[in-house]
This record gives structure tokens, C-alpha cells and sequence, in this order.
């Protein structure tokens, strides 16, 4: 179960990083004085990911559960950043404490054909790239992914809010079979 946790926590800091980087691409926008040639127009469901653009420093609090029986915290720091022509956000994250220490690479792009996000989740704990397809769910941007680990499948839900100028707040839900779906992780991110 450590190692869905450590995927989840990964997923969870990559989509906190791409959130960070659109904000920041927001405020960074300028109109030139000088025309360049017209380049392809990034599409607006990128736009609104620009909440995420910048530096910001995250909690990951775990709740109390088989795994951390006395729950635990780890602090860290995640990077966003606009991908080539503003077409995919690329968020770097790295965290440690008590539950573990956690590396990885987000990428979140939109997809015109499924008409949904992407998010493509790299971690130090696993190889390969988790997947995960979202879309704005009210005020919230929710993803969603399935993996199996030792042949069972577990379900991650990941809902992410603005809750300020300045703060995001994530929670990573996860599920395996039928069982009731359960909280992973929050993360609380203020940016730098």
C-alpha cells in the first residue's frame, strides 16, 4: 500500500504545480511594443490553469490510517511552469518528512479530441507515467486515474481548489474495488 500511497502523493503535488504555474503565466502577460509573428493561439482551457504558475511551498498532511497509524506531514516545494507555447503546464515537486520523501514531474495539457485535461504524473516511486483525465467540476479542478499495484486497482480522485490569491488546497481521495473512497492526502500550498 506504500507504494500507491507514494503514486498518489506524486499525483497529488504534480497537479498542485500545474495549478501554480497558470497563475503565475496570468500575471507574467504583457502586450509586446513590438509585434512577433503571430503564433498559434494556446486553447483557453490552458488559460484557465494559470492559477498554478509560480513557486510555492506545500504541506502534505496524511490522515491516520493502516499505513500511518499516528497519520504524518511533509513539507516541500513545487515549481510551475508554462510548456512550450503555453500548451502544457510542466510542474516539478519535491517533499519530505516522516511519511517519506516524494520526487516527481507533473505535465498537464488540455485535449481537444477528449475534450477533457491530461495530467502525466512521473515519480521516483514508480516507473512509467500515471495518467489522469480531469475537467473544472464547479470551483474545483477534479482528475481522475486508476493503477494496480500487486494486482489490485485503486481509484484516485484528486480535487483541487483556490482558496485564496495565494493558497491552493488539494485533496487526493482513494478507493480499491468496492470500498468506501477514502482520504489519501491534502496538500496546502502558499506561493513564494
Amino acid at each position: 500500500m506504500k507504494a500507491s500511497r507514494k503514486i498518489a502523493v506524486t499525483a497529488v503535488t504534480m497537479i498542485m504545480t500545474i495549478a501554480i504555474c497558470s497563475a503565475a503565466r496570468s500575471a507574467r502577460q504583457q502586450p509586446s511594443a513590438e509585434s512577433a509573428p503571430s503564433a498559434p493561439k494556446t486553447a483557453p482551457e490552458m488559460d484557465r490553469l494559470t492559477f498554478y504558475l509560480g513557486e510555492w511551498d506545500y504541506t502534505e498532511t496524511y490522515p491516520k490510517s493502516a499505513s500511518y497509524p499516528n497519520g504524518g506531514k511533509n513539507t516541500g516545494l513545487y515549481t510551475s511552469k508554462l510548456g512550450p507555447g503555453g500548451n502544457s503546464l510542466i510542474n516539478g515537486f519535491h517533499s519530505k518528512g516522516p511519511v517519506g520523501d516524494f520526487e516527481g514531474l507533473l505535465v498537464m495539457t488540455w485535449d481537444p479530441k477528449e475534450k477533457f485535461y491530461k495530467a502525466y504524473v512521473f515519480g521516483d516511486a514508480f516507473p512509467g507515467a500515471l495518467v489522469e483525465t480531469g475537467q473544472f467540476e464547479e470551483d474545483a479542478l477534479v482528475f481522475r486515474s486508476e493503477f494496480t499495484v500487486g494486482g489490485a486497482t485503486l481509484k484516485l480522485r484528486n480535487v483541487t481548489r483556490v482558496v485564496s490569491p495565494r493558497k491552493l488546497v488539494s485533496e487526493e481521495y482513494v478507493t480499491a474495488k468496492d470500498a468506501p473512497e477514502a482520504l489519501l492526502v491534502t496538500v496546502e500550498a502558499k506561493k513564494r
